[in-house]
């Protein structure tokens, strides 16, 4: 559940936001990131020479910013994840079937974060990329997720995160997503037309344990243009569902 440190150690929160702002800014010099954080110079200063000591940030010249080893962590978190080792050649398998792009999401923390994504010959390219965090509720992966979380787990993440406009299409009240989650249900898989990116469909089907516990989701998704008619309604869903349904005999059974 999303629950806050009840006496969280400030030096610790100000050094994350310390790694935020060279993100946000793409890389930056002390007095560009001072400002961008209301912070004194000589404060920041302090933060990016430790980081740098410890590997986590790199110099160039005058500018700092988020290094490799940040990476080497992200890659260690997702290759002891036993839903992507599984997942991944059923994912590139899908992609060369359908020439389109395809995903892997799980949640943490109450958002998604895509742990590999794999490119068919006519697949789109999009600004997400690998460890990328998004809302659930503005995409397919985050729907057919949520779909299938305890109910009070779904309030939780309402309350906690919001449900934020991506686009005109991304449904911002919660009787309304409660409405989408529940024919997401009925049908197996979940739309997303449009709702988190504008030109983009997508179909995703959740990854279920034995015991009904959600594990991921995986999705197709391609331009507005191409996905339409049976295509999008028929032949994409199906074939999705079976590639779930052999991702979840391994993850059963290996």
């Amino acid at each position: 559940m999303l629950k806050e440190a009840s006496n969280p150690v400030k030096s610790t929160v100000r050094t994350f936001e310390v790694l935020e702002g060279l993100k946000e800014l793409n890389g930056a010099r002390v007095t560009e990131l001072a400002t961008h954080l209301d912070l004194p110079k000589s404060n920041v200063h302090n933060y990016l020479s430790t980081l740098r000591q410890e590997e986590y940030v790199v110099k160039d010249g005058d500018e700092y910013r988020i290094g490799l080893r940040f990476f080497e962590l992200g890659a260690y978190a997702r290759n002891r994840m036993k839903i992507h080792n599984i997942a991944r050649p059923e994912i590139d398998e899908l992609a060369a079937e359908t020439g389109e792009l395809t995903n892997l999401l799980v949640e943490e923390h109450g958002r998604g974060s895509y742990l590999y994504r794999a490119r068919g010959e006519q697949a789109v390219r999009v600004a997400a990329h690998v460890g990328t965090r998004v809302p659930l509720h503005s995409t397919g992966l985050g729907k057919a997720i949520l779909a299938h979380l305890p109910e009070e787990y779904v309030e939780e993440i309402i309350a906690y995160h919001g449900l934020p406009r991506s686009t005109s299409e991304t449904i911002t009240e919660p009787n309304e997503l409660y409405e989408e989650l529940e024919r997401t249900r009925e049908r197996g898989y979940a739309i997303d037309n449009e709702e988190r990116l504008r030109g983009l469909r997508c179909v995703a089907a959740p990854i279920l344990s034995n015991e009904d516990r959600v594990l991921g989701a995986v999705s197709i998704a391609g331009p507005t243009n191409r996905l339409q008619g049976d295509l999008f309604e028929e032949e994409l869903p199906e074939r999705l569902l079976e590639t779930v349904n052999v991702i979840e005999l391994n993850v059963t059974y290996s």
